[in-house]
């Protein structure tokens, strides 16, 4: 019995070893260890030995089983894993993984080329506190704590001095602080108000800009205007300044350009009017020279802000702002 079941693991081994082709696994398992294989047939006729033989048989037998096992089970991993006898099996002819590469955020991608834009007029780019205090948020501005313009936008309050910054005006007032005239920078950024649907955001971005010097004409400011949105939406744009209001600038003019979705024909997206609201601007009102100690007699300038999201949508000719912050993969990739 015992050159038996010796002769049986030799053999076994052996077979096991040959195996490539994970087809042979099964019917192998169940040659030698299957419920009627070869193993289970010697363990039965244990019956016919003495008492004093088949103890150890027996245990033979089950050591066997355990050595035959393991080794199935080593085969099988090795194969299923690509393996076989411990070399390793590559296929040089199945293609090479393309590498995912990321890429800038489509804001990210607007702001740099707003900012380059205006760089190369001379703008410098400065940035400022997304806390900012009520002072430079409104007072500075020419929006005292009884002003109703300040009902224009929907402010965060963390106290009563101190809130998240409504829009990126209060850099220029800490620039004028710093240095006299001529100063010329932009101000990308973040900004937040309390305001959510498919045109709004509570936190959104905004770029604004401030040219002061002797003799600034609200001529340069059109002219500085134009040349960006041109620069930003092709040399053929059309575009108007309207009159309107903001508490820092005097006179002061919102800045449309013509339908990025028909082209100025009228349709759904521009109320069939042609023309789609971009930015605001003005020249600096006097009463915000006084904050900073520049002479409104001898220097004047002037302002301008814009939504960095409204830019991308026209840009892009997308309809949903809430695109921008939703992380979907099926949307940033196209940028």
């Amino acid at each position: 019995m015992k050159d038996q079941l010796l002769e049986l693991e030799k053999r076994g081994n052996d077979e096991i070893s040959a195996i490539n082709d994970p087809s042979d696994l099964e019917p192998f398992r169940i040659k030698y260890l299957g419920k009627k294989g070869a193993l289970t047939s010697l363990m039965k006729s244990l019956g016919k030995l003495s008492r004093e033989e088949r103890p150890e048989a027996g245990k033979l037998a089950n050591q066997i089983k355990v050595n035959l096992s393991r080794r199935f089970q080593e085969v099988k991993t090795s194969i299923e894993a690509g393996k076989s006898g411990g070399a390793t099996s590559v296929d040089v002819t199945l293609p090479g993984r393309v590498p995912l590469y990321g890429h800038l955020h489509p804001i990210t991608q607007v702001i740099k080329e707003v900012c380059l834009i205006f760089s190369r007029m001379g703008f410098r780019v400065v940035k400022g506190p997304n806390v900012e205090l009520d002072y430079y948020n409104f007072e500075a501005l020419n929006l005292p704590k009884d002003h109703p313009a300040r009902d224009m936008q929907d402010t965060f309050y963390i106290s009563e001095n101190v809130v998240l910054r409504t829009h990126t005006s209060p850099i220029q007032v800490r620039v004028m602080e710093t240095r006299q005239p001529p100063v010329s920078v932009i101000a990308p950024g973040k900004v937040y108000r309390r305001d959510s649907d498919v045109s709004h955001t509570p936190m959104f971005h905004q770029v604004e800009g401030l040219l002061v010097d002797r003799d600034v004409s609200f001529g340069e400011l059109k002219g500085t205007l134009t040349r960006f949105i041109h620069q930003m939406f092709g040399s053929d744009t059309r575009l108007r300044f309207r009159p309107s209001f903001f508490p820092f600038t005097e006179p002061s003019a919102e800045v449309d350009i013509q339908c990025v979705m028909c082209g100025g024909k009228g349709c759904r997206t521009c109320s069939r009017t042609g023309w789609l609201e971009i930015l605001g601007s003005g020249m600096v009102d006097p009463e915000v020279y006084g904050f900073v100690d520049y002479d409104p007699d001898v220097y004047s300038g002037f302002a301008f802000g814009m939504g960095i999201e409204r830019i991308a949508m026209l840009k892009y000719g997308i309809d949903d702002i809430q695109l921008f912050f939703k992380n979907d993969m099926r949307f940033l990739s196209q940028f």
